[in-house]
């Protein structure tokens, strides 16, 4: 009889298998309807940072950074970990000042140390285009635009400062989900090409599960990492979890014109702003009830390269419509997405305006970022004994896998938990204080 059956082939499902083996309890089952990798856990910008608001969260993802570390030199880096960093751009002064603020709290938080560059960059070191060994911790503030365009000179004359996050990069998500889920099958783990029907449970704990047309399995532990299924799949076990999911897109770009800097670090718009369209563009829209993309639109436009250095393709993203529902395939989509997307990003990379009059060949993948109110994972024992939950990873699911499938393997394999562990556990709600700032948390560190 295996000893866990792990609910889905995601990110956190083979990230939670791994740790299990390494951990000695090899006989574990993946379950997935569809191929490992394939719903949902590459469908971000596939980047990682210890950059967060909050203790808790640089707690998790600096641990789980340390890890991605760790599995880039045992595997020789066949995921591609970079270190080119994240780059938050503002061309407001108070926006700036906030910025700083915020780095302040960041790095009083355990983010790193914060280095300030007024008017000259002297002590900044560059990012390296590829590998991640020897890179700087912490986070470059520059207070002046012009300082930043030595460095970054495709940015735009209006940006006024911004913040470089150190510990931060990409890597590809579908390199590191194969990585975890062939290290756990050559460890003894298997996987099954099935749907979960039911949780067979007696006693109070779980017996197995049900599978859709395939019988049965019986384990005495699960762990519930299916994504945007996640709450299905806790209502199983009798519980409710409190997650909702929300669609996001990505648009990759072939960038035929070479406009778009292959060198570039994450880039992030953190202002809010308005799209260029023409006076005849403007009015189609509003013909076409789209007035809200002629409106003042929210921040958070980002972007990166694509591939090695002689890649032609980028990536962009932004979520300018707040779209929750319950999880449909195929994922619906903005058909203008991704003409709004690559004017935002010209907003802070000029050169990007080249394609307003002609869009490149671009593909629109889409998924869902199941979260939590708060925008904190689940990582922890659930309903009856034997039960774990592994998910509302939102759009981190990239960067906080290795910790949150260590912190739930370490669980079930009985290890004591870190000191962190209470901030990802379903029973901080039964806390009054803590649920009162959860419902009213207004930065949850997404962008």
């Amino acid at each position: 009889m295996p000893e866990v059956v792990v609910c889905g082939a995601g990110i956190a499902g083979v990230s939670a298998a791994f740790h299990l083996t390494r951990m000695g309890i090899e006989d574990v089952v993946i379950v997935d309807p569809l191929p490992p990798l394939s719903l949902t856990s590459d469908k971000s910008t596939e980047c990682y940072r210890n950059w967060w608001p909050s203790e808790a969260m640089v707690s998790l993802m600096g641990r789980s950074i340390d890890l991605l570390d760790d599995y880039a030199r045992e595997s020789g880096n066949v995921f591609g970990l970079n270190r080119r960093g994240y780059l938050y751009l503002t061309g407001d002064p108070q926006r700036l000042d906030d910025m700083r603020s915020s780095a302040e709290a960041a790095s009083a938080a355990g983010a790193g140390a914060l280095r300030v560059h007024r008017t000259a960059s002297a002590g900044y070191q560059p990012a390296a285009l590829q590998g991640f060994e020897d890179a700087p911790g912490g986070a470059d503030l520059f207070l002046d635009g012009d300082t930043m365009r030595r460095q970054f000179p495709f940015l735009s004359d209006a940006i006024v400062g911004g913040l470089h996050a150190r510990t931060a990069g990409w890597l590809s998500a579908q390199q590191l989900g194969m990585w975890f889920f062939e290290q756990a099958l050559q460890a003894g783990a298997s996987f099954v090409r099935a749907e979960i029907a039911g949780v067979h449970t007696s006693q109070g704990r779980v017996r197995g599960v049900a599978l859709n047309g395939e019988g049965s399995i019986d384990s005495r532990a699960l762990v519930n990492a299916a994504g945007p299924h996640l709450g299905h799949v806790g209502r199983m076990v009798g519980v409710e979890l409190p997650v909702e999911s929300e669609v996001h897109a990505k648009a990759a770009f072939r960038d035929h014109l070479g406009v778009f800097p292959r060198e570039a670090p994450m880039i992030i718009s953190s202002d809010p702003q308005r799209i260029s369209w023409s006076a005849e563009e403007a009015a189609l829209l509003r013909a076409e009830g789209r007035d809200e993309l002629t409106d003042l639109m929210p921040p958070g436009c980002h972007g990166r390269p694509e591939g090695g250095d002689d890649s032609p393709w980028g990536l962009g993203l932004w979520e300018y419509q707040l779209d929750v529902r319950e999880p449909e395939w195929p994922v619906p989509t903005d058909p203008l997405y991704p003409e709004v997307v690559l004017r935002g990003l010209a907003a802070v990379v000029p050169a990007l305006a080249a394609y307003q009059e002609r869009l490149p060949e671009v593909v629109v993948d889409a998924g869902y970022y199941t979260k939590t109110v708060e925008n904190r994972p689940l990582a922890c024992p659930v309903g009856p004994a034997g039960s774990y939950v592994c998910g509302a990873l939102s759009g981190f699911g990239i960067m906080a896998a290795c910790a949150v499938g260590e912190l739930v393997a370490g669980s079930i394999a009985g290890f004591e938990p870190p000191a962190w562990a209470h901030w990802f556990d379903l029973r901080r709600y039964e806390d009054p204080a803590y649920a009162r700032w959860a419902a009213g948390a207004t930065d949850s560190g997404q962008l």
